[in-house]
């Protein structure tokens, strides 16, 4: 029996070869995704026909309905579903948003405190795992369809919580937007993702063509 392939986020430096920053694999796929292509306005001749504009594409966006639970992972004994549920998927969403903030001094010293109350409460982290100033992120959806993204919102609905008021499930929806080759030209492996994904698009339209071509043969007569 083949493996289920799962969508995920992927947040990534200047290669992989270092240590990945992030990474959001979406437990169960979502059953629904909503993609919109925005068309950039035609510029009008004097003739008032439209007239194309090379170099502007469509901006392509996503809305994927997410749902992340503990229940699998409280049953197996994992000590981090144990401790808070399904807060780190989430945190880890929320800080796909956020650029690393390089200024503004040192808040180890209001940590602290906090921290020393919460140390028997479940495993603590470790050394930070470094990100970039600004977030890069890959949208994995499947083999051939690989493509950079930014988030453009989250709306976030916990819905079960334990003792401590930790989340046990959440409801994610997650707006993304997909970044144009111009937008990541200093982006190699950005710049690679939408390379393939558009060659596989095109091989479904070259697939699509030659069925609509067998098709075509029947319904206008000679």
């Amino acid at each position: 029996m083949a493996m289920p392939v799962f969508g995920a986020l992927v947040e990534y430096g200047a290669d992989f070869l270092g240590p990945v920053p992030n990474v959001v694999i979406f437990q169960f796929n979502p059953e629904t995704m909503t993609r919109t292509l925005s068309i950039p306005p035609r510029a009008v001749d004097a003739t008032q026909r439209e007239t194309s504009q090379a170099g502007e594409p469509a901006y392509e966006r996503f809305t994927v309905e997410a749902t992340f639970s503990a229940a699998d992972q409280r049953n197996s004994g994992d000590p981090i579903g144990i401790a808070y549920g399904v807060g780190p998927q989430l945190a880890a969403l929320q800080a796909m948003v956020y650029p690393v903030k390089t200024q503004g001094g040192d808040a180890t010293p209001a940590i602290d405190p906090v921290g020393s109350q919460l140390q028997a409460q479940g495993p603590q982290p470790t050394q930070p795992i470094p990100r970039l100033q600004t977030p890069r992120i890959l949208f994995i959806w499947g083999a051939t369809r690989i493509v950079p993204v930014s988030i453009e919102s989250l709306t976030i609905t916990e819905q079960i919580y334990d003792g401590s008021l930790n989340p046990l499930e959440a409801q994610v929806s997650i707006g993304l937007a997909v970044i144009t080759p111009n937008a990541c030209s200093d982006d190699t492996i950005g710049q690679g993702a939408l390379a393939w994904t558009q060659k596989n698009q095109d091989r479904l339209a070259a697939a699509n063509l030659a069925r609509s071509a067998a098709l075509v043969t029947h319904l206008i007569p000679f």
